[in-house]
Formats: C-alpha cells, structure tokens, sequence
C-alpha cells in the first residue's frame, strides 16, 4: 500500500494516539487505576441535570428532530443566535451569531485552525507560536506539514511548601514574520497554569502588532465549563479565537466544539466544515440551548462543576503530600483543569520509564515528554514531569497515589 506524504505523515504513532489508547485499554482491564486520560468526571448531579434536559428535548420532539435533519455548516442556527446573545449579555462582548461556529470537537478545530494560519505561505513557511510549554498534547501533531509549531519553554517560578508556576518568558519570546498564530490554553492542560488577564492582554498586544490572531483554547475555562480556581475576566475580541469545547462541560461523547472569531474567519471556518464534513452535530447544541434557556448554566458551572473539581484537586495534592514526603517533588500550583502536574528531581530514571514501571503494576500516568510540541527534543525537565488526573474516586486516586510513591521511593 502506498500512501501519500498526508498519509504517511498520519500513519505514525502520537502522543495523543497513545493517550487515546492507554484510555480504551484501561478501560477495557478491571482493576486498572486510570490516572492518565481526560474523560471528565461522572458528577451525579450533573448527570441528573443532563438527564432531564434530554427527556424534554425527547418529549418536545425537538430531540428527533435534531437528529433527523442536517444543519448548516456554521451549526444551529438557533443555538448560535442564543449563545450570541448569552456572551453579550454576560461579558458585554460585541458579537453575533457570525461570530461563532460549532465544530466536531475542539481538536478538529485546532486542525483547522493551525493548518490554515500556519505553513506554506507563498514563499513563506508560517508557524504555530506555543509562547510557554508544558501546553496541550493534542496540538502536537494536527500539522499537515513537519515543523508547524514553534514553542518556548516557560519560566519557572518556585512557590512555597513545594509547589511552583509556570509564567511567560516574555523578555525572551521571538516574534518574526514567520508566526502565523499564537496558541495558548486557558487553564493549561497538562499543568493547570491559567494564564493572569495582564498575560492574555500582553500576548493580544504582541499578536496585534505582528498582525496574527491569538487563539485561547479554552476548554477548561471562561464562560463554561469554568474549571478555573482563581479569579479571571474571560477574554475575546477580533483578533481573538476562542474554542470552547462541553467535552469538559460533561458531554465528551457529543463532540460538539465551539470557535468564536471575526466574521471572516467563521466564514472560512464554515466553508471548511462543509468540505470536510459538511455539518457539525447538534446535540450538544441543543442542550446547552436548553441550559441557557432555563437559566441555569452558570450555576451548573459555578456550583456543581468547578467545586467538585477544586475540592478532588485539594484531595489529590494532600494524598500525594502524605505519601510522597520528599523535598525533590513538585507540584505545579493547581489553579484549574483536571489534572495535576508533578515535576520529580533527581529521579535516576526518565519519566518515560517511570510511566513503563506503573503501568506494569496497573496505573495510567502520562508522561511528561508529550506536553511539549515545538521543542525539537525531549529536555531534561520534560522527562522530568508527569501529567496525571483527579477525577476517579476517592478510593481510586488514593490506590493510584499510592502506587506512584512507592514507585518513587524506589527510584529515590
């Protein structure tokens, strides 16, 4: 079988493959401790809520219909319009509903997104900026092309009682005719770093002045499903691209992504989602239709969601602290996200081989190499780091933690 260069280029193994396979494996085993993958946790009350929403989407018939009929590239009209004015009510934004488009998951949408602003362009080669990793392991390989994403390792800011924080490096970020768009996370996944509002405000001024966009992937954070533990303003404005995601809002099996931008860009957005797809889906719009119809998406956010996840974050990092009493652990300071980020020094092995070791005795960690696109080789910190999270029980998590610290024990 020959395949194209496109072909041959996906063919390889990624790190987001090996994510997705670690996650169907663990699954699949019983009495696997699944610290690795990112499917949200099952909050029940959330559940309930998700649950009743469909039954009157089923009884109205507005669930068949949904399921019945396409919808127009840029996604339900109806749901557009409502989410428009949501924002503007909210946030004081200056938008519309051609100000937004659904997609098939965020990740589809950093496909199409990266490989439009970034690589051959004319005689220009384009890139991804990444201005601080550890970032997104999912943004590694989306590229048509080799070399589509440059990254610059963040500073390292060491905090009290062990923790630390990773900040931009802004007096050494290089900005050149070369970037075609600045990526960033807000909260970061793997690290749980939310970038402050001075942040996102210096990096749009920088995108402004190289005339690029600055895309905030914000699937963790502002306006929902809000998994964000300090307090920030949600940012947008015409230079900015904003993908949501309600994967993290508890409806990963929906695939339903979100991307607010100028008009032109939701215009080329649609366009490619018709090529490629020709409509998104709709459900997921239509319970979140429902959401802010019944006035209660914010509180699902604010008083269900981001406390569950604050909380099983304090638990995770007094567990790991008990076990784990050794001044050579680090724990990025949990400001939001689902996940944990540990640094280990002096391990005597990569964490690459660490991770082998746990998975040996039944636990999924990801390691830290995958988080960081750009860099044209693993560094030291990176084999030096885990990613690993919170959202299996109580039992769970203890029994994982556990297993990590007597794996460290051993390595220390």
């Amino acid at each position: 079988m020959i395949l194209s260069d496109f072909g041959e280029r996906f063919r390889a193994y990624s790190g987001i493959t090996h994510l997705m396979d670690d996650l169907s494996e663990g699954l699949a085993q019983p009495g696997v401790v699944m610290l690795g993958g990112g499917n949200p946790a099952a909050i029940p009350e959330v559940k309930a809520l998700f649950d009743r929403v469909i039954a009157e989407l089923h009884a109205s018939g507005r669930l068949i219909d949904t399921l019945s009929n396409y919808d127009g590239p840029q996604g339900k009209t109806g749901f557009l319009e409502t989410l428009a004015d949501f924002l503007r009510r909210q946030y004081g934004w200056n938008i519309s509903s051609k100000n937004i488009a659904l997609t098939h998951g965020s990740q589809s949408s950093f496909f199409i997104l990266f490989n439009s602003f970034a690589g051959k362009a004319g005689s220009l080669q384009k890139r991804v900026l990444i201005p601080l990793v550890p970032e997104y392991i999912g943004y590694s390989d989306v590229g048509i092309e080799d070399g589509l994403i440059t990254s610059q390792e963040a500073r390292i800011r060491v905090l009290e009682d062990g923790f630390f924080k990773y900040q931009v490096d802004f007096e050494h970020l290089q900005v050149d005719q070369s970037v075609g768009l600045i990526c960033v996370s807000r909260p970061t996944n793997p690290s749980g770093n939310v970038l402050t509002d001075a942040e996102c405000q210096q990096l749009d001024q920088i995108a402004r002045r190289h005339d690029v966009p600055l895309l905030i992937d914000s699937a963790y954070g502002t306006p929902f499903p809000n998994i964000i533990f300090n307090e920030v303003n949600p940012f947008w404005n015409d230079n900015c691209i904003v993908c949501m995601s309600l994967s993290k809002l508890g409806l990963p099996g929906a695939r339903s992504g979100i991307v607010i931008a100028n008009e032109e860009v939701i215009r080329y957005f649609s366009n490619m989602t018709a090529i490629t797809s020709l409509a998104p889906a709709g459900l997921g719009a239509d319970i979140v239709s429902q959401l802010i119809a019944d006035g209660v998406l914010l509180n699902l956010c604010n008083d269900l969601i981001k406390p569950f996840y604050q909380r099983r974050s304090e638990l995770a990092v007094s567990l790991i602290k008990q076990a784990v009493d050794d001044p050579r652990l680090h724990i990025h300071k949990p400001e939001g996200s689902m996940f944990l980020w540990l640094w280990f020094e002096e391990l005597g092995i990569t964490t690459s081989e660490l991770y082998q070791r746990l998975k040996h005795k039944g636990l999924l960690v990801v390691p830290g190499k995958y988080f960081f696109p750009g860099q044209s080789a693993a560094t030291a910190h990176a084999e030096s780091c885990i990613r690993m999270n919170f959202v299996q029980s109580e039992d769970e998590l203890a029994k994982g933690i556990e297993l990590l610290a007597q794996e460290l024990r051993a390595c220390w």
